[in-house]
């Protein structure tokens, strides 16, 4: 009797999962306010938001990142297995202690934020052995199925990634953790098969210029290297460029309810729309969509 091997994930989220621990409050709020709200708790990071998001569409993510082995790495990864989100090649790490994100959100949007992702980026290259060592691929058949891939990673492993043939075959989307991270991906700006995925500050950042207009950010990104180049900006025009062609939509009006996890949202509802084979413009419309169901409270399906 032989045994069955287990197919291989054709989603991979590789980056950041750790807990979110958000502050909201219904009040706007500047530096020093003091209000009462609600503070919770709840798996985060944009590698998990991503796979969150894919498994709510249906699809069946693994991600590759790094947990301490302590009590919140393992709960941790208790609840991304509940949800349906396969952690069978993430990295255990004895010494390093599992990541954290805090932000406070007011009425009138995100306050402040930090995000403690030191331990992910201590790992290093140690997050992608699986891909290196037969388990999803090695440098002979390197995997190629649709990679997230995550900005909270080191500028110097995601240059060593964008010219490594391990990723070669794969279908690289790739955003920034944060506006301030946002520079670390210079080195993927002219990867053939990556897509970026930015809102308005972001592309301003990789372009050293200010953009007006999401559909100008998403153009300008393309004349300077990138293959596509995904633009959002809030409840403003959104664009999907590439070298020959732009489209835009607009996102639904929403009452904001919460932000931490938005860009996430639009980026894992894109994938899924384009792995059901969705033209362009219909992508895009239903990305801000789930995105907007998202800030208002909701969860799309």
């Amino acid at each position: 009797m032989t045994q069955e091997t287990a197919p291989l994930p054709q989603i991979l989220a590789i980056g950041s999962v750790l807990w979110d621990v958000i502050g909201r409050a219904n009040h706007s709020m500047r530096v020093g306010s003091d209000v009462p709200g609600r503070i919770t708790r709840l798996p985060g990071g944009v590698a998990m938001n991503i796979a969150m998001t894919l498994t709510r569409f249906g699809e069946a993510p693994a991600v590759l990142t790094a947990v301490g082995r302590d009590a919140e790495g393992e709960e941790l990864l208790a609840a991304a297995r509940s949800l349906g989100i396969n952690t069978d090649f993430v990295y255990h790490s004895a010494d390093l202690p599992t990541d954290r994100y805090m932000a406070v959100e007011g009425a009138n949007g995100l306050i402040a934020a930090i995000a403690d992702a030191h331990s992910l980026e201590a790992a290093g290259d140690k997050i992608l052995r699986p891909l290196r060592d037969g388990r999803l691929g090695s440098a002979s058949t390197p995997y190629d199925g649709t990679i997230a891939l995550d900005g909270n990673l080191t500028r110097s492993l995601l240059e060593e990634i964008s010219a490594d043939p391990l990723f070669a075959a794969a279908d690289l989307r790739v955003a920034p953790a944060s506006p301030g991270k946002a520079e670390r991906l210079l080195p993927l700006l002219n990867h053939a098969h990556a897509t970026l995925y930015v809102n308005l500050e972001e592309a301003g950042l990789l372009c050293h210029r200010e953009f007006d207009s999401a559909e100008t950010a998403a153009r300008t990104l393309c004349e300077r290297g990138a293959a596509r180049a995904l633009v959002t900006d809030g409840g403003n025009l959104a664009a999907d460029a590439t070298a020959d062609t732009v489209h835009t939509a607009t996102p639904p009006q929403v009452l904001v309810t919460r932000v931490t996890g938005a860009g996430d949202t639009f980026m894992a509802a894109h994938m899924v729309q384009e792995l059901r084979k969705s033209p362009r413009p219909d992508a895009l419309t239903a990305a801000l969509k789930a995105a907007a169901l998202y800030v208002s409270g909701e969860t799309a399906q």
